[in-house]
């Protein structure tokens, strides 16, 4: 606990505060691994149901970065793995947006986001990477836009096809800066 303080304190605001002033762009990078399957919510019945549940192991990643000050998501999906190379197009991305501000990306330690070639090409575009303590989550921003985008497009619902299921988080993914506008901006504070 006291390591997540002193990075609040030493590493993070002093970022964000710059964001904040729009001296620098943050970004907050996560995974979100969607299993095609069934997402249930709470259902209080009388009478026995049967719910309708897709079947299969079909995955959809998103490989994003939530920016801190405008709310934008930044994102790369495929159905394989997200891995080094799945970071190094995310950071492809980012730098293409022709940031005029320095870019600072808050990371947790996975493998594939600590190796060489990430922190290479991460160096090369001009990006810092800034990794999260240990077992952090709770300062990740973006674990809480996972959180929504599952809420809105998977739990409680049925989704007859792996497309029909991808198609409902790329919607709402779209949907971020329109009719979830709201919930974005309510739920992604600093």
């Amino acid at each position: 606990m006291k390591t997540q303080e002193e990075f609040l304190e030493k590493e993070m605001k002093p970022r964000l505060a710059e964001a904040e002033a729009g001296k620098r762009r943050v970004f907050f990078v996560d995974a979100a691994h969607c299993v095609y399957g069934s997402f249930l919510c709470c259902l209080w019945s009388f009478v026995r149901l049967f719910v309708r549940a897709a079947a299969g192991r079909q995955r959809f990643n998103i490989l994003g970065a939530f920016d801190a000050a405008t709310r934008e998501l930044v994102s790369v999906t495929n159905t394989t793995v997200v891995n080094a190379l799945t970071m190094c197009e995310l950071l492809r991305e980012i730098a293409a947006k022709g940031l005029a501000a320095p870019a600072t990306l808050v990371l947790d330690n996975a493998r594939y986001q600590k190796c060489v070639l990430v922190q290479d090409l991460a160096k090369s575009l001009g990006i810092e990477l800034l990794f999260l303590p240990g077992y952090s989550p709770n300062l990740n921003l973006i674990e809480r836009l996972w959180r929504l985008i599952k809420r809105e497009a998977l739990y409680g619902r049925y989704h007859a096809t792996f497309a029909d299921f991808k198609g409902a988080i790329e919607k709402t993914i779209s949907e971020l800066g329109g009719k979830h506008q709201d919930k974005v901006a309510s739920l992604m504070t600093l």
